[in-house]
């Protein structure tokens, strides 16, 4: 058979070819979506203008200053971080626009602190069909570790842990009788009121009554009627804040004062500082203590006077837990080598053990091993401040 003459000219275009091919860097050979030889493009969907914003708008910050340091000081391995912030309200139909922008317009590489339970539950399918990793996002259900999947990278102790821990607790250190549950309607206030009836169920007491809620409601006196009238002496709070506080107002109106015990996501420093000190001797579950700007440690003084510099306030515990989670991956993305992949970026968080954050958190994961934190601290507020009630970790 004779061999396709080719011409000179092509023979020597076609040499010169793959000689460029061979000159060129293996970062610049094709890449995952959210990596260029210059950037990396990472996203969040957040809450930055709904009932949540207090908490999303803090979180995203925090990132933010992180990432624009990092960029300030050359960027991971020559790229500059591109974040791209999204607002959802707190409503699933916006988190399912934003999370389709991100992954289908912006290409970003993966996602962190998306804010909300049900939000990260309708976008997750979404992001994870194109293979895009979502990293310790704003909640602490068990829907963001279980079941395992490669993509996905829990920050906080489970609502659900948080609140077995809790009942254990107030049923053997404070002998309550009369277990109540007051949650949202929602995937979050679900997780929330299954730690709570698991564990009564497990000390064999019952869960005497329950009320729902929706996180826009604002009017709760029928509902802390029906609690007061079963004669509650503990009510489990699946609440985040604003409706924390409107609970906490109208029940200090009827003069009833059971131990209200909410988790991290009431966990705030507005919850704290009530108007009408309404928040004094309410408890929280979380996963680590909020250290104030006042704090003796001279990193967490540090951040928190940049913060406000940038910002004009005080970060709250989720900024805290927001400039945590930047550091992590920004850790994990340096420590993934210069040809930054999703494969290296997930194989680099899982070689992360024992990361210990300014706050005194400790984080530590591993193949299989995608929840970075498992146990919880009780507070209280006590003069429009969160005070530990215990110096360990509580467990069930």
């Amino acid at each position: 058979m004779s061999r396709p003459i080719v011409s000179k000219p092509l023979a020597r275009l076609a040499a010169g070819a793959a000689l460029l091919l061979l000159a060129v860097p293996a970062l610049a050979v094709a890449a995952d979506d959210g990596v260029t030889p210059t950037e990396i493009v990472i996203g969040t969907t957040t809450d930055l203008s709904g009932v949540t914003a207090v908490q999303g708008v803090n979180n995203s910050d925090a990132i933010r200053m992180v990432f624009d340091d990092v960029n300030k000081a050359g960027g991971i391995n020559g790229r500059k971080i591109h974040y791209i912030v999204e607002d959802t309200q707190y409503t699933v139909p916006r988190a399912v626009q934003a999370i389709n922008k991100l992954v289908n317009l912006d290409h970003v590489f993966f996602t962190i602190a998306d804010g909300g339970t049900p939000m990260n539950d309708a976008e997750m399918p979404m992001q994870f069909a194109k293979g895009v990793p979502n990293v310790f996002p704003l909640t602490g259900a068990r829907s963001m570790y279980e079941p395992y999947n490669r993509l996905k990278f829990g920050q906080f102790a489970s609502y659900y842990d948080q609140m077995r821990a809790a009942v254990k607790y107030f049923v053997e250190q404070r002998h309550v009788k009369k277990i109540c549950a007051l949650y949202q309607d929602s995937d979050f206030g679900k997780d929330v009121f299954a730690g709570i009836t698991t564990q009564a169920k497990a000390m064999n007491m019952p869960v005497v009554a329950t009320a729902t809620d929706h996180p826009t409601d604002t009017d709760f006196t029928a509902t802390l009627a029906k609690l007061r009238d079963a004669n509650c002496d503990f009510v489990g709070m699946g609440t985040i804040v604003r409706d924390t506080v409107d609970i906490l107002s109208q029940a200090e109106k009827m003069g009833w004062h059971p131990a209200f015990v909410g988790q991290v996501a009431s966990y705030d420093t507005a919850v704290a500082t009530a108007p009408g000190g309404v928040g004094d001797g309410f408890y929280s579950m979380t996963p680590a203590l909020y250290a104030y700007p006042d704090d003796p440690r001279p990193a967490v003084q540090k951040f928190a006077a940049e913060f406000k510099k940038r910002y004009g306030i005080d970060p709250n515990f989720l900024g805290e837990t927001g400039l945590t989670a930047a550091n992590l991956v920004v850790q994990a993305m340096k420590n993934a080598g210069p040809n930054l992949t999703r494969d290296g970026f997930i194989k680099a968080m899982e070689g992360i053990h024992d990361y210990h954050d300014i706050f005194g958190t400790t984080l530590s994961l591993g193949p299989h091993q995608h929840h970075a934190e498992t146990a919880a601290y009780l507070a209280v507020v006590k003069n429009g401040r969160w005070v530990p009630v215990t110096t360990n970790q509580l467990v069930y």
